[in-house]
């Protein structure tokens, strides 16, 4: 390879709980370059090294050059131990996987949570271009986020910024309290009220959320109810986000991002709740939907 003549890539790792993919970015424009997705493979973490290591090295054979290489998983790094914490992947924890992932690409590697990479790559060219605060929102199974600030991605001394999915719904109403257990052991987690399986568990009868929708639109009082409540309760997660953060623009992504009259409705609600006499901050959808974890991950690089 000729890394003179051909500038290096972008690449971009998304290690998730069913598919890996890898995505190559020219590393000046952004644009596309190739795409590859496996099953990932559960539960098996030395064979999870090895199938990075095969596609990204398949990758850079097809494209002629080498490249910066980032991860994104369902978890983090600990900063006070060097391993992997907080992961749905769970054959990931506790183990020093972005030292792995070097040794075994021969380079160094940058490793974030899915989320944050979601959020930088809409802060980057999504639909928080051009924004100097996104806040990036995942509605999906689980609840989480991630902050750029100025087109950096936001960290601090614990590696959990944005992480609001395990923060109690605010300004609860007397039958949310105290609210449903969550995994993370305490209740009433704004994640237990907002994603994607409880909005589901609320409704019953093992509808999923995308039916729930429709229902309400053809005038069913049940979903209509549920959902004026969902909006309701994301307007109040989101107020107290927008208390403290003043973000420039909310990006909602995750399957319960997909639900159109949240863009609408919850703006209109979340005013009742933010400690301002307007709110300016923009509620969008991502322009990358769900490719934007493995675009984000390729943009954990500088330019």
């Amino acid at each position: 390879m000729t890394q003179e003549s051909n500038p290096p890539l972008r690449i971009g790792v998304d290690l998730g709980g069913t598919k890996t993919e890898v995505i190559a970015l020219d590393a000046a424009s952004g644009a596309e370059l190739d795409r590859c997705r496996v099953p990932t493979k559960r539960g098996d973490y030395a064979a999870t090294i090895a199938t990075i290591k095969d596609l990204v090295e398949g990758m850079e054979s097809r494209l002629g050059r080498q490249g910066r290489v980032g991860i994104g998983i369902p978890g983090t790094i600990s900063p006070a131990t060097g391993l992997v914490k907080n992961a749905n992947s769970t054959w990931l924890i506790g183990r020093p996987f972005d030292r792995d992932l070097e040794t075994a690409l021969g380079r160094p590697v940058r490793l974030a949570n899915d989320a944050d990479c979601f959020a930088l790559s809409e802060a980057t060219d999504g639909a928080g271009a051009g924004a100097a605060t996104v806040f990036g929102v995942i509605l999906g199974t689980g609840v989480g986020a991630g902050v750029v600030v100025h087109g950096r991605l936001l960290s601090g001394p614990n590696a959990i910024a944005g992480e609001w999915g395990h923060n109690p719904l605010p300004w609860p109403e007397q039958d949310e309290l105290p609210g449903h257990a969550c995994y993370c052991g305490k209740v009433g987690c704004v994640e237990t009220f907002l994603s994607g399986p409880a909005i589901e568990r609320q409704f019953g009868q093992g509808v999923a959320l995308p039916d729930i929708v429709t229902m309400a639109e053809h005038g069913d009082d049940r979903a209509e109810g549920l959902l004026d409540r969902t909006e309701d309760r994301l307007a109040r997660a989101l107020a107290s986000v927008i208390n403290v953060l003043d973000p420039h623009v909310v990006v909602l992504g995750g399957g319960v991002g997909n639900v159109a009259r949240l863009y609408r409705n919850v703006p209109r609600l979340w005013g009742e709740y933010v400690f301002s006499d307007q709110v300016a901050t923009r509620l969008l959808p991502p322009v990358h939907g769900d490719s934007s974890g493995v675009r984000g991950a390729a943009w954990l690089w500088p330019k």
